[in-house]
């Protein structure tokens, strides 16, 4: 829970950064490359590359092209169809896939999961509903893909750990997450990439150095140990903390309008879904006592 909390705070610089200095400004499939790179490069040396099983490596980077790859392509896919608040709203689905997902794996049906996610959703849908346009249906899928790519891959990555019980810390095999990322991010940069759309500034460059190195590095390294270590509710209901955070970050640091009595329902929403969680979810209680 502490990994998953930290990278929440993490991540809710990195949306205010990347929306006041990198989006319209410089080419997304970039941005997306970059990050996967120097967070390659950052796992690079950790790597290990004997010893470790095959379908292990395999497994890994599959939640890697999901996770990170996919989902980075489809979001901002999405941006050319829907208005910022719409991409907005139609990530609050994550927390129902991730359920939903981690339910298929164990071929089993778990309400108070379920309904610690719906709960979180209601939340996060009372913060960010701006009304809809007449032309989303393309946004919106693309979006819903977006959404179980980034579910699955959390819920894989849990999975392949378990199966794969090595006597190896995890920064040694996760390196093959971001070689998995780099197979969708490489081909997306050469096939929609615009080269004139580059970083100008130094400024620029060091928010893209920011977000591969910390966000998507140790960030994606951290919410991913995080996630084998709570169980599916707890994880699903994380996933929306980010919004509020996300939020509450933009609002003090660049003074944008906000509907704060709205932050703080929606906010008390999302809390309350976690509490609901922990309260009655069996394996939660287990792991809260533990």
């Amino acid at each position: 829970m502490f990994f998953l909390l930290l990278v929440t705070v993490l991540w809710a610089f990195s949306f205010s950064l990347i929306g006041e200095f990198l989006a319209g400004q410089v080419d997304s499939d970039f941005a997306v490359l970059s990050r996967v790179l120097l967070a390659s490069l950052v796992f690079l040396p950790f790597t290990r590359w004997r010893g470790v099983p095959n379908g292990m490596k395999l497994c890994i980077m599959a939640t890697g092209m999901l996770q990170f790859g996919i989902t980075y392509v489809c979001l901002y896919r999405s941006f050319a169809y829907l208005s910022v608040p719409e991409v907005l709203l139609f990530t609050i689905f994550t927390p129902l896939y991730v359920t939903l997902i981690d339910d298929a794996f164990f071929r089993r049906f778990s309400p108070v999961a379920l309904l610690a996610a719906v709960v979180a959703t209601l939340g996060a849908g009372i913060i960010r509903y701006d009304g809809l346009s007449e032309d989303f249906l393309t946004g919106f899928l693309l979006l819903q893909v977006a959404n179980i790519a980034f579910a699955a891959g959390q819920v894989g990555y849990k999975h392949v750990m378990r199966r794969y019980p090595l006597d190896l810390p995890g920064y040694r095999t996760f390196g093959y997450f971001f070689f998995g990322a780099l197979v969708i991010a490489l081909p997306s940069f050469l096939i929609f990439g615009n080269p004139d759309k580059l970083p100008a500034t130094s400024l620029q460059w060091g928010i893209l150095a920011w977000l591969g190195l910390a966000a998507s590095g140790l960030g994606l390294y951290l919410w991913n140990r995080g996630a084998c270590e709570v169980d599916a509710g707890t994880l699903a209901v994380m996933n929306n903390v980010l919004v509020p955070a996300g939020l509450l970050v933009n609002l003090l640091i660049w003074n944008r309008d906000a509907d704060l009595a709205r932050l703080a329902l929606g906010g008390a929403v999302i809390a309350l879904s976690l509490w609901v969680n922990a309260k009655f979810h069996p394996r939660a209680r287990m792991q809260l006592a533990s």
